[in-house]
């Protein structure tokens, strides 16, 4: 692998860690210049919309899909990949410690309209909300003292200079 196929990696590698591909979204409103994102149940941390992807499923579809049934947001007007990190992090939803292969897509919203969300059980007590990069980052921040957060806080700083590029910012 040459320096520009090189893929980032993020996080504390611990021992039995489950190895779980999937992905997230960075959701954003022109229109309020807020994010959509979910407070975790035992934190009120916030937290980005994804999970695993299915067998056969691409990194697109994927990302998507988890966005659609976790927050029922599904009016977009644009959608781009952000990147595809190494990740080691610890998934309190499931409480497991995982490595991933995790990718991000940058979602631009035509509007909010939302139909009802297909939580599974441990998403039950999701609460979707709207909040600002900086609100979002701080949250990260304050609370990645295990360096869980770390590809997450990439994936946002990312998105947020893409959405100067493109004109939204």
């Amino acid at each position: 692998m040459n320096d520009s196929e090189a893929i980032l990696e993020f996080g504390i590698k611990r021992e039995n860690e489950e190895r779980r591909d999937g992905g997230c979204s960075i959701v954003f409103d022109p229109e309020t210049q807020k994010y959509a994102v979910y407070k975790h149940p035992k934190t009120d941390v916030y937290c980005l919309f994804g999970g695993g992807f299915n067998e056969g499923e691409s990194e697109e579809d994927g990302c998507i899909r988890e966005l659609i049934e976790e927050s029922g947001l599904i009016d977009f007007s644009y959608k781009e990949k952000v990147d595809k990190v190494i990740c080691h992090y610890f998934n309190r939803n499931k409480e497991i410690y995982r490595v991933a292969h995790a990718t991000c897509f940058l979602v631009i919203l035509n509007s909010p309209k939302r139909e009802d969300a297909k939580l599974e059980d441990h998403e039950n007590n999701f609460e979707f909300t709207w909040s600002t990069d900086e609100e979002i980052l701080k949250s990260w921040k304050s609370f990645n003292g295990n360096k869980d957060y770390d590809h997450w806080i990439y994936f946002l700083e990312k998105s947020m200079k893409r959405l100067i590029d493109l004109g939204y910012k």
